[in-house]
């Protein structure tokens, strides 16, 4: 078909060779202005196609820009179907010749109505590529006309589907307009009809002659009525013998071949451009002819004298004479801070930078452009180091530009789920903006996929953290001293003085008769009353004290008191340094500190993050695996909120770049933070570009002249420099202490507390449990050498001592008291009388009494309450006297409670010794 009006009869082509495949008939088409439209969006795989397909069109317009040495051009199409296709046949085609000419795709633009032309007239766009019918087309450069975009800067190129016949071009095309096109008349079609009676002849004779086709017939069998086949089995292998024809071509032309894919070899288009003819009327006028079959890329397009845009002989230059670019940011203080722009004029004071716009550009879609620079949630006001940067850009290299924040709100990190780039990355590697400047950091992945420049600020990763003022530690008390010193004070000093006072008083001719069986009354000396001396000497306790008769023990706690002055004068000036409120905070050296890249081998685990999706995230995702994991619940949306979380307590660190951490440390008012440890993975933050952009060159060669002549500098000091407020800091200082700041001292007491309830429940259990067994084997005396309460606790005579003493030293108001003091004392000198004349009646018949028990508990003797005998002699009548005696002393009003006890005789108990055992043991408690 041949209908030169797009769009006429589409839809039935389109038809018939979806039907055609489906039934697996192969067709051999020849269309005029969508030949390569039918092909793609059909999907036809047994479809021949003699007339020049899209991808010829477009590589034959690329090769005009290549000749002209334009690098960059935009492309725009309207809704004509298979406008993708073109898109992507340009791209495909600029990556085939990307090996001899680079080219950059600046804009693909689909265009509806006239707003759409705005992303043209802000780019620096100048070569467009036009596709779409000739109706849309006539809109289009309308449109395009109005936006003062078709004058002599500008050129373009348009495709068969915009010329049409070539005929009566409309007005609005502007002189100067560049297309391709081929013959579409009656007569084109009627010689291609040949052609393809000789590609079906050729194919059938090769398929019949094939010996491997015997046995397969061409006939079909297909039917609508479904008693035949639904598909021509044959049609598929009938196919691969019309695609490997080869007919000979006009004179001077290659054969007629097809591709693997359908597609004509070799194809010639013509070159048209659009003239000024009879009374200025505009006329197409072929000046030129592109082959595809030409090897050399200078052979395949031959093109004589064109009229220029503008009626100039001389081509544009293909490039804006002022450009504008499209700049992406995320707002990262102190390189990019946003404020509101003013609510009256829309406009940006002169300390709150230039307009930028925050919202998406979706949403500022159909609203009014200066009442929206109002509005603080489409438009703001940007400022900071990369503003002022970009200003001295704009000045040095003459271009304009738009500030535009990144949708997403992300830095750009590759996603897993997906494989693809997110935030600024994505809109470079999209080719949806022309450069990002922030504080943008440069690693190895960032740039596989985008161009940097050379960097403009050194940077790594840091730790930020907080200073806790106010708190001592709970062992400042044990600080003036290391553990080494306090070992030696407690373990060898305080044991080495008192083993030699206890030795020396020992040893001592004048000392107390450490030797003797059993202390005397007024002995007052044992290990634990040594010991008591000693640290009460050392801590200069005003307490009672025992102190040694010998005179070496006596000059040897002179000397231990010589040296517990000299430790007391000692800590105590050392215990002002450490008691005093200090500042602390967590010592990082780094990343690779074991507490933060192995977080689980502390206790308690530290609370840390950082920004997600950023150059710290992913760095410490891919190096520190464990790390990462760990952060991920502490992680904020943005480094404001990572520092005050740390500042509130609520993180204990937060990791992210080293320049913007140490500005805000700078401008922290309390001066309570500060950044620890080294920086982790040095690098720099830099501008970035998409891939192959030209503006990577120029823009590396004015940084380097800013850095040579001091202007990055300046802008380092006056953007990164801050100081914190010293008053508040002293003020903080004289606040009164509270109860955390002597936390220590608390905490001394509650354990002296706590050890203090832990002696008496263990004096419980040796009273109870412990002095019985001893009492077997000691009778007082080396356990009275440790401890004299010890000693009297297994003794008779010992009980007898202390309650004297009681007695002695006791006293009361009450006169039944004193009388009953009396009597007991009585009774007691009593008791000692008929002791005695017991002792001298048993030396009369040959018998020694114990000295260490009062009643002897010997193999010869059987002893009982009230009796005494032996096995050589009967009863005697002293004895009874003695344990009546006892029995009175046991039995008289108890000193501590007053209370009247019974004072009759006890008799007929049982005579045997573990009774009495216990009796003496029930009277040692009394007492």
């Amino acid at each position: 078909m041949n209908y030169e009006k797009y769009g006429r009869s589409t839809a039935s082509a389109q038809y018939f060779l979806q039907l055609a495949n489906y039934l697996g008939i192969p067709v051999i088409a020849w269309n005029a202005d969508n030949s390569g439209l039918e092909r793609r969006a059909s999907q036809s795989s047994l479809q021949l196609q003699l007339a020049p397909s899209l991808e010829h069109q477009t590589a034959a317009m690329l090769s005009i820009l290549e000749r002209y040495k334009w690098h960059q051009f935009s492309v725009v199409t309207s809704q004509i179907a298979g406008h993708d296709d073109f898109i992507q046949a340009v791209r495909e085609r600029v990556t085939f010749m990307a090996d001899r000419f680079k080219f950059n795709i600046l804009n693909a633009v689909l265009v509806t109505k006239a707003s759409d032309l705005i992303e043209l007239v802000n780019s620096e766009a100048r070569v467009m590529l036009l596709y779409a019918t000739r109706e849309e087309a006539i809109h289009i450069m309308t449109w395009a006309r109005e936006k003062k975009i078709t004058g002599e800067n500008y050129v373009w190129i348009v495709t068969q589907s915009v010329i049409e016949n070539h005929q009566d071009p409309p007005y609005s095309f502007p002189v100067g307009m560049l297309g391709v096109h081929f013959d579409t008349r009656t007569n084109s079609l009627v010689n291609e009809i040949s052609t393809a009676i000789k590609v079906y002849a050729y194919g059938v004779e090769d398929y019949i002659t094939d010996k491997d086709n015997a046995n397969h017939s061409l006939n079909t069998h297909l039917s609508c009525e479904g008693a035949g086949e639904s598909r021509w089995k044959a049609g598929d292998r009938f196919f691969k013998y019309l695609r490997n024809v080869s007919v000979e071509g006009e004179q001077g032309k290659p054969n007629v071949e097809f591709t693997a894919d359908g597609v004509l070899k070799a194809a010639e288009l013509k070159i048209m451009n659009l003239r000024p003819g009879v009374n200025n009327k505009p006329d197409w006028e072929e000046i030129g002819v592109w082959k595809s079959w030409m090897v050399k890329p200078g052979e395949q397009l031959d093109i004589k004298d064109i009229v220029w845009p503008g009626n100039s002989h001389t081509p544009p230059q293909g490039v804006p004479e002022k450009f504008h670019l499209k700049v992406t940011f995320l707002e990262e203080p102190p390189y990019i801070s946003l404020a509101p722009p003013d609510p009256v004029s829309g406009k940006c004071n002169m300390n709150r930078g230039v307009i930028c716009r925050v919202a998406k550009e979706a949403d500022i879609e159909n609203i009014n452009i200066q009442e929206a620079h109002k509005n603080e949630t489409f438009f703001q006001c940007c400022s900071g180091f990369c503003v002022d940067l970009l200003e001295k850009f704009a000045e040095e290299l003459g271009f304009t530009y738009e500030l535009v924040r990144v949708e997403d709100g992300k830095w750009g990190t590759l996603e897993e789920k997906n494989g693809k780039w997110n935030g600024l990355i994505a809109d470079l590697v999209n080719r949806r903006t022309d450069m990002v400047m922030t504080a943008l950091m440069i690693n190895s992945e960032r740039e596989a996929v985008v161009d940097f420049s050379v960097p403009f600020m050194e940077t790594g990763i840091a730790i930020v953290v907080a200073k806790r003022t106010g708190i001592i530690s709970p062992t400042a008390f044990l600080e003036p001293f290391d553990t080494a010193s306090w070992m030696l004070v407690g373990v060898v000093a305080i044991q080495a003085a008192t083993f030699t006072i206890f030795l020396f008083e020992w040893l001592s001719p004048s000392g107390f008769n450490m030797k003797a069986t059993a202390p005397s009354p007024n002995h007052r000396f044992s290990l634990f009353r040594t010991y008591w001396l000693v640290w009460a000497v050392l801590f200069q306790a005003a307490v009672h004290v025992d102190s040694p008769r010998g005179f070496t023990a006596r000059f040897m706690t002179n000397i231990w008191a010589m040296f517990a002055v000299v430790f007391l004068a000692i800590y105590t000036a050392n215990l002002a340094a450490f008691m005093i409120t200090r500042e602390e905070f967590h010592e990082f050296s780094g990343i690779d500190d074991h507490r933060l890249s192995k977080p689980y081998s502390h206790k308690p685990v530290f609370r840390f993050g950082t920004i997600p999706f950023s150059h710290t995230d992913s760095t410490l995702k891919r190096y520190f695996k464990e790390m990462h994991n760990h952060m991920r619940k502490y992680n904020k949306s943005s480094v404001k909120a990572g520092v005050d979380s740390v500042v509130s307590g609520e993180l204990d660190a937060f990791i992210y770049d080293g320049t913007v951490l140490d500005y805000l440390v700078a401008q922290d008012e309390d001066c309570r933070l500060l950044t620890v440890g080294s920086w982790y993975a040095k690098t720099g933050y830099g501008l970035a570009f998409s891939r192959n952009s030209k503006y990577v060159q120029m823009f590396n060669k004015r940084l380097l002249d800013f850095r040579e002549n001091g202007d990055l500098e300046r802008l380092r000091r006056y953007w990164m420099t801050g100081s914190c407020k010293p008053g508040k800091q002293e003020h903080k200082s004289s606040d009164p202490l509270a109860l955390e700041q002597f936390l220590s001292a608390f905490l001394l007491l509650m354990s002296g507390i706590l050890l203090a309830a832990l002696l008496l429940f263990l004096e419980h259990i040796y009273f109870k449990y412990v002095r019985q067994h001893l009492a077997k084997s000691d009778q007082g005396g080396c356990c009275a050498l440790i401890s004299l309460s010890m000693g009297k606790s297994l003794t008779f005579r010992g009980a007898v001592f202390e309650a004297q003493d009681i007695i002695r030293h006791h006293r009361c108001r009450d006169p039944i008291c004193d009388t009953h003091l009396w009597k007991v004392r009585h009774e007691l000198d009593i008791a000692k009388y008929r002791i005695k004349q017991l002792e001298k009646e048993m030396e009369a018949h040959g018998l020694r009494p114990t000295k260490r028990r009062a009643v002897n508990t010997s193999a010869n003797h059987s002893c009982c309450w009230g009796c005494c005998t032996t096995k050589d002699s009967p009863s005697h009548e002293a004895t009874p006297q003695f344990y009546f005696a006892a029995s009175n002393l046991v039995n008289t009003h108890h000193v501590r409670s007053n209370v009247v006890v019974t004072n009759e005789f006890l008799p007929h108990l049982p005579c045997d010794s573990s009774f009495y055992r216990t009796e003496v043991a029930e009277i040692e408690t009394v007492l």
